[in-house]
């Protein structure tokens, strides 16, 4: 009797099921065993039931076997993302190399080269980039004008403040000198009167008589 094929779908009938499971199950413990022997290959087999009973085969040992595996996939895995950065770095290069070239094929074109294959369009979009670049240099020039200006302003300022300063200084100073030039000049004028007062007093008392 032709066995019918069966649909790859979850089965509904729960003995059903769990009959299917227990037949699939030994098959393939089975069909794990005769690999392992007949063709000397480290086999594990690890299966869960769906109440989560645990089932399985090993034909060395499990511990070990699930040991090598996750030292073989982490290996995997590291040259896998290595190779995955060197080919994110090769697009890059890729991307730089081209991005070089348009700049350098746009400098080149903007410096009035390379102009004789140009068509009307790539010309004027040319002619733009000009206008563009010139609005933003006189920009620029007029901004460092611009500031030039107010710290020329700010220093002028700052001077004659400072010339302001020495000049209030200085005047405190020749005040301080002409009030020195009175009181010197005051001074030496009692010193003379007071010699003077002595002169007409000195002498003998006949002298002063006489007169």
């Amino acid at each position: 009797m032709v066995r019918g094929k069966v649909e790859m779908k979850r089965i509904e009938n729960a003995s059903s099921r769990q009959v299917t499971f227990s037949k699939r199950r030994n098959g393939l413990l089975k069909k794990a065993y005769e690999l392992s022997v007949l063709c000397d290959a480290e086999v594990a087999l690890i299966i869960f039931s769906q109440k989560g009973r645990l089932f399985e085969f090993a034909s060395s040992n499990m511990p070990k076997s699930i040991q090598r595996y996750m030292e073989l996939t982490k290996e995997r895995k590291s040259d896998k993302e290595v190779e995955q950065h060197l080919q994110h770095l090769k697009n890059e290069a890729a991307y730089m190399g081209t991005k070089i070239e348009l700049l350098e094929n746009s400098h080149r074109k903007l410096s009035g080269h390379n102009l004789g294959s140009c068509s009307m369009e790539e010309l004027q979009e040319v002619d733009i980039q000009l206008e563009r670049s010139l609005k933003i240099i006189r920009s620029k020039k007029a901004q460092l004008f611009k500031d030039e200006i107010e710290r020329l302003q700010e220093k002028g300022k700052f001077l004659r403040e400072e010339n302001q300063r020495l000049c209030e200084e200085i005047g405190l100073q020749q005040k301080q000198v002409v009030g020195k030039r009175k009181e010197i000049l005051s001074v030496s004028a009692q010193t003379e009167s007071s010699e003077v007062v002595t002169e007409l007093f000195i002498g003998p008392p006949t002298t002063r008589n006489g007169l």
